[in-house]
């Protein structure tokens, strides 16, 4: 199974000299010299898991020698009453990329293509690439959202399919209007299915999720994850909300385990949810204020961020920029075409984005 995380196109190439494997790369006390990384590349949450996860995983690690299928019954059932479904509206998964990976087994095929913008998050067209399954890729609208109108055509054409929309995107880090979202459910043609994918979604109050469309009866999967504003990028916990029959479907390829740490600190983060979202929003507004701000003030062109990242023009291939950074001790994002001078930056901590201020500049005007 694909991944979310593949760490040589999260860094890149790291320039010739430094010798960092993957696994070093990735470890949170890896250096460069006498300085650590600067994980700026895979829009992670340096925060990590809540307080409240960690006690929970404590808790329950002396369990780990037994499946415990009931407790991944019960977070199931817990998701669904949030948004007013039931059990059978939901299926869990490792990370959201399982949902995604399940989505596009279930509702593609050769006559069944997969739909969706580019750029988008590369996971499930990578999916349908390797299974011999069509892929469609359409340019976004000027204002960098998805085109639903060409979306829809195209499944139309097509007779049926697996339409795939990011809101908020990534790597642009936009928002497909909400009015428009709407349509696309509203529009959607026979034997094709929306997957939208509201990874990012608790980092704007500007996106509003399709799950209310799931009650209505429309052919909707969203997928979510523990991964960003919860802060659990490793632990691997995904969910999908969607119409019974599409559930089933998508749950004939999921993997029969999940971490049992990683689904009592989703329940546990999910359970104080009302505060613990509003308070990690406000601190990467603050900090990704602060970004923009500099950018501006520096007069770089970025585009106006929603989520957990910004896409910056640097006027250049980004394929010259990243290993400069890593040479500095900053990863950042993958080239993403056809946006080849656009370098997606993922916001950290205070400490992070000075470090990256001040090697970017050297870097940019090298």
């Amino acid at each position: 199974m694909f991944t979310r995380r593949t760490l040589a196109k999260n860094l890149g190439v790291i320039a010739a000299g430094i010798a960092c494997g993957g696994e070093a790369a990735y470890a949170e006390r890896s250096r460069i010299g006498k300085q650590e990384i600067v994980l700026l590349n895979a829009n992670e949450n340096p925060d990590g898991p809540p307080g409240v996860s960690v006690q929970a995983m404590t808790r329950v690690l002396a369990k780990g020698g037994r499946y415990h299928d009931e407790d991944n019954d019960q977070f199931s059932e817990i998701l669904a009453k949030a948004e007013g479904l039931k059990a059978e509206n939901a299926l869990l998964g490792s990370g959201s990329s399982e949902i995604l990976h399940c989505a596009v087994d279930a509702f593609t095929s050769a006559t069944r293509p997969l739909i969706t913008s580019a750029p988008a998050y590369e996971l499930p067209v990578d999916i349908a690439t390797a299974e011999g399954h069509p892929v469609l890729k359409l340019p976004m609208t000027p204002e960098y959202a998805a085109d639903v109108h060409a979306l829809v055509r195209e499944a139309e054409k097509a007779q049926g399919g697996l339409i795939y929309l990011v809101n908020p995107n990534n790597p642009t880090s936009t928002i497909t209007r909400n009015e428009d979202v709407a349509w696309l459910i509203d529009n959607l043609p026979p034997n094709t299915v929306a997957l939208i994918d509201e990874a990012y979604i608790h980092f704007t109050s500007a996106a509003r999720s399709a799950i209310p469309s799931i009650s209505k009866g429309k052919p909707v999967v969203v997928a979510r994850t523990f991964s960003k504003i919860y802060g659990m990028a490793g632990l691997r916990v995904g969910y999908a909300l969607s119409r019974a029959d599409l559930i089933s479907k998508m749950a004939v390829y999921r993997n029969n385990v999940l971490s049992l740490p990683g689904v009592f600190a989703a329940k546990a983060a999910f359970a104080e949810a009302a505060t613990l979202i509003p308070q990690r929003r406000a601190r990467f507004d603050k900090i990704r204020s602060q970004l923009c701000g500099w950018l501006d003030a520096h007069r770089y062109t970025f585009i106006p961020p929603h989520a957990n990242f910004v896409m910056i023009d640097v006027k250049r291939d980004v394929r010259q920029v990243i290993p400069a950074m890593a040479e500095r001790g900053i990863a950042v994002g993958r080239p993403f075409p056809p946006m080849d001078h656009f370098l997606r930056v993922t916001i950290g901590n205070e400490f992070d984005m000075a470090r990256f201020e001040e090697e970017f500049v050297k870097v940019v005007h090298a």
